[in-house]
């Protein structure tokens, strides 16, 4: 399986998972990077660089799994996009401030991969434009974290 992380997870898994206290969690999820299995986008990489954390010294250091998207990729974000109701998904205020949008591209990243699945701390809400809908609609597999860590049968 190949996990492509959204922001939220990533956020959620450094805030609550401190390195000092769960050093098998990142030995383990470490390792995951290394071999390819976690992989994110770009766009998920401009998100978490507005904030000076953690998070952000993190992504510095393992740019490689935050790529641009391939053209197969943004043809596929067009696609989403195609759906008037899945256009609710960028909010008007983050449009009019010009800040990253990387939901459409986590959720590409992981229909174009072989056995992708988006990582996404976001819920299915009944006619929503969120993550899960999206995912669903074109049936894409997605799991939250915890999802992740059963996935991978993690028990500390």
């Amino acid at each position: 399986m190949i996990y492509v992380f959204d922001s939220d997870a990533l956020i959620e898994l450094f805030k609550h998972y401190y390195h000092s206290r769960f050093p098998t969690l990142w030995e383990r999820f470490d390792n995951l990077v290394l071999a390819g299995h976690i992989i994110s986008v770009r766009e998920v990489s401009n998100e978490i660089m507005q904030w000076d954390d953690n998070l952000a010294v993190w992504a510095k250091k393992n740019k490689n799994i935050f790529p641009a998207s391939s053209a197969e990729e943004l043809r596929f974000v067009t696609e989403i996009f195609r759906r008037k109701h899945f256009q609710a998904n960028i909010r008007k205020k983050v449009r009019l401030k010009g800040k990253p949008v990387a939901d459409p591209f986590v959720i590409a990243k992981a229909k174009i991969v072989q056995n992708g699945c988006v990582v996404t701390q976001e819920i299915f809400k009944q006619n929503g434009a969120k993550i899960p809908n999206i995912c669903e609609a074109f049936r894409i597999p997605y799991i939250n974290l915890e999802g992740f860590m059963e996935e991978e049968d993690w028990k500390f």
